[in-house]
């Protein structure tokens, strides 16, 4: 077991960057403009760019930072959505979000909610009242999550003070259209596989 610590990594990748002759800069903006300012830099970083193909290639090759609205128009037109195998809701309110349904998993529900620099992709799995074993339980999730791809599993507490388990997956807000895609099937799927994997654990069918 590697018992080195985080900080030892940061180190080795700001020494990385140094050799490869890029420099620090700090910059001031609106929280809101993160996820654009992510895509830039990793733009900046490609060598011999200028200026000038920066300015031809904008809005053709910087990608696409999504917002919940964005993300629910364009989802609705690709093919999972056009074929009826799910349904996409807009969730309107200070954070907007979005309520998939996908059939094709017996009506199962996801969320999506769109915050920053990230996608965050989850279901609920079952309230933690169902578990019979918390602490078991607990222990055969850390052991077996990486039978679930691309998906965590975790604890989140409702606005009534109980727990609930949760999977979910989280990527970039510039990820491709078809990556989001990709990680709500793949999410959907993960759901039903848990709720087989670990359904000893439950007082009643999930």
């Amino acid at each position: 077991m590697d018992n080195k610590s985080s900080a030892h990594y940061q180190r080795l990748y700001r020494q990385r960057l140094r050799e490869q002759g890029l420099v620090k800069k700090e910059v001031w903006i609106l929280p809101e403009h993160a996820p654009l300012l992510l895509a830039f830099e990793r733009k900046l970083r490609q060598p011999q760019l200028s200026l000038a193909s920066m300015e031809k290639e904008e809005g053709m090759s910087m990608p696409q930072v999504w917002t919940a609205q964005a993300l629910s128009e364009a989802l609705a037109a690709t093919e999972l959505f056009q074929s009826g195998q799910a349904g996409i809701e807009l969730l309107q309110g200070a954070d907007a979000s979005l309520h998939v349904t996908m059939r094709e998993y017996g009506e199962l529900p996801l969320f999506i909610a769109v915050f920053g620099e990230q996608i965050v992709v989850e279901a609920l799995l079952w309230p933690a009242a169902d578990v019979t074993d918390i602490a078991a339980f607990n222990e055969e999730v850390l052991r077996t999550h990486k039978l679930f791809p691309l998906s965590s599993i975790g604890l989140e507490r409702s606005a009534d003070g109980s727990d609930s388990y949760i999977m979910f997956g989280a990527l970039s807000s510039s990820s491709t259209l078809s990556d989001v895609v990709f990680e709500i099937e793949l999410l959907a799927d993960n759901v039903i596989k848990a709720t087989e994997a670990y359904e000893g654990f439950l007082k009643t069918s999930a």
